[in-house]
């Protein structure tokens, strides 16, 4: 069988290796990579900055204030005095209006909120992301939120970002790898100049975009959140995204309410997720008009719940401020928790535009601060601790939700400053994550990928390795040693054979190990009395798989397997009846896929 060609470089690789850049150092990141990654830092940056500003721009023109949800009293829009408060009814239609038609018609792809979208491109198409979702991501989400969508920026601005980074690898013709990190690198830098939040922009980007902490992607990542993190401080300021007052744990007797606390988040966060596509689900059942017009007349019943509560209007961050602030009663935290993730589903269920992290904040807030509150109420001597509560209620909630634990403790960090809490906080997102895990499979961001058919952690190759068994595609074991035979006496016979390693058995014929030359060699060269020593003294036993083991679960068993030699095949008497290794399970994926083309 002809081996296949090897890929060729990019243009940009040529250059950069002209120049001496060696692409396969040993650096946290190759060298043809560092320009790239400042240089979509530094439009990632401009991009949340410029994202800021539209979404501003449309508020004003929507509300006559720079964030309606800040307002007393439910004032009227100074555009159109005469309808009073009601114009907030009318506003999500108008909206709808105009956003509808320019994702229907440009970039279907910037409905919703973002991040599965992101995903999908990194883990299943090479990071390929058309450049027009940019443009039409930017525009429609500033239009949903300044209109009253209550969703976030995160989502839109991690795609814009994401966006910018594919078209530029696409630009100096990047292989798949270089792309998806070029992606990432997007996303990371336009999460770090939104929040200035610099580490969870990197940890945004590799834990729920590129799924693993690879050293190469790693240190890209990290020079595009700095870059962007730096334009973001220049234009916004250097100052946490929220300011809250201090706050300390009183009592070790806390920490015990605080898991309390992440036991209810994981169940609200996963609420969250179902309540989000359950809307979505009637919204799809109940509408029969065209898609262009959806998101019209579901405004009209968004606007409906923002004229009772004018509280949900936008991101909310001046709401969220309150709540873990203390302002509001219990009974008003519990309904505007319950008003967000409402208002958030349907906003996202109509064909809004917008991301889901800020939503989960809000709940979270919302939840942590009623929970503060009737802790407080309960025990006198825990009152006031109402903001310890619902910072840690943020990051829980987010983490039920989205399940990326790493993030969520960061982000509140950096979000925040505030690190006095960041013990209970961990507490809290560890239970929240585990009992996410325990009540579904999906986050909220991968569920909506799944109802696609979309398994966004499969690879390519894993439907014929569920269908393919050990038995079919092993080969015949080598020959065995017997556990008697001296350490020197099988030395000579794995050396002669070739390989790195040889099975062993008992005298009665059963399988118990494997012998490999490094342990061999070792015992001669350092042990006085290798001489007396036996196969069956050195052998260890390896991981083993059964003649009717799927493929899928044998792959990690031959992938860790020493040398790469492969793994034995035992059956349920324990005898080695076969050998499986790596080149048979590349042949049976290569007959597979010629089968299909």
């Amino acid at each position: 069988m002809s081996q296949p060609a090897p890929a060729r470089p990019s243009r940009w690789e040529v250059w950069t290796g002209r120049l001496g850049f060696d692409k396969r150092g040993d650096s946290a990141v190759s060298m043809h990579m560092v320009l790239p990654a400042l240089v979509i830092g530094l439009g990632a940056g401009l991009a949340a900055v410029g994202f800021r500003w539209l979404i501003t721009a449309a508020t004003w023109v929507f509300t006559g204030t720079a964030d309606y949800s800040a307002t007393n009293g439910h004032p009227a829009n100074q555009w159109v005095p005469g309808l009073g408060a009601v114009f907030v009814i009318f506003a999500p239609a108008v909206g709808g209006l105009i956003y509808g038609p320019l994702v229907h018609l440009f970039a279907r792809e910037a409905r919703g909120h973002g991040v599965p979208e992101v995903m999908y491109a990194v883990n299943k198409r090479g990071g390929r992301i058309r450049g027009s979702v940019a443009v039409v991501k930017a525009l429609a989400s500033a239009i949903c939120i300044g209109s009253g969508g209550s969703v976030g920026r995160e989502g839109p601005i991690a795609q814009i970002g994401s966006a910018l980074g594919s078209a530029f690898a696409r630009l100096l013709r990047l292989p798949e790898s270089s792309t998806r990190t070029l992606v990432a690198c997007g996303a990371a830098g336009g999460i770090a100049a939104t929040f200035n939040a610099p580490i969870a922009g990197v940890f945004f980007a590799l834990e729920l975009l590129l799924l693993d902490f690879a050293a190469s992607s790693f240190g890209a990542v990290v020079l595009s959140s700095i870059t962007a993190s730096v334009i973001g401080r220049a234009f916004l300021g250097d100052h946490a995204f929220l300011q809250l007052p201090k706050f300390t744990v009183a009592s070790p007797w806390e920490y015990f309410l605080f898991a309390v606390l992440g036991l209810v988040a994981g169940f609200v966060g996963v609420g969250f997720t179902k309540v989000l596509y359950l809307i979505e689900d009637v919204c799809d059942w109940a509408w029969r008009a065209p898609e262009w017009l959806r998101p019209v007349a579901g405004g009209i019943l968004l606007g409906l719940l923002l004229f009772a509560l004018p509280q949900l209007y936008g991101v909310g961050y001046p709401v969220l401020e309150n709540g873990v602030n203390g302002k509001y009663a219990i009974g008003l935290l519990l309904l505007l928790l319950v008003g967000k993730i409402v208002a958030t589903s349907l906003t996202i269920g109509v064909g809004g535009s917008g991301g889901v992290f800020a939503p989960s904040l809000f709940v979270g807030a919302m939840l942590g601060a009623a929970f503060g509150d009737i802790v407080g109420a309960v025990i006198p001597s825990l009152a006031g601790q109402t903001g310890a509560f619902a910072l840690v209620g943020m990051g829980a909630v987010f983490a039920g939700s989205a399940r990326a634990p790493i993030t969520a403790a960061l982000i509140i960090f950096e979000i925040t400053g505030e690190y006095s809490v960041i013990i209970p906080l961990l507490l809290a997102i560890i239970i929240s994550t585990a009992m996410s895990r325990m009540l579904t499979q999906d986050t909220i961001y991968t569920l909506k990928l799944r109802r696609r058919g979309v398994d966004i952690n499969s690879k390519e190759g894993d439907d014929v390795l569920r269908t393919i068994t050990v038995s079919k595609v092993m080969v015949k074991p080598p020959p065995a040693l017997g556990e008697s035979m001296s350490a020197r006496a099988g030395a000579d016979l794995i050396i002669s054979s070739g390989r790195l390693a040889l099975p062993v058995h008992s005298d009665s014929g059963e399988f118990i190990g494997v012998i490999d030359t490094q342990v061999v060699s070792d015992t001669l060269a350092t042990d006085d009395d290798a001489d007396e020593r036996t196969v069956g003294d050195l052998c260890e036993r390896p991981r083993t798989v059964g003649p009717e083991t799927t493929l899928e679960t044998a792959l990690d068993a031959v992938m860790s397997a020493t040398g790469g030699d492969g793994v034995p095949v035992v059956n349920d008497n324990q005898e080695l009846v076969g050998w499986l290794r790596q080149d048979s399970i590349l042949k049976a994926l290569t007959a597979a896929r010629n089968g299909r083309s």
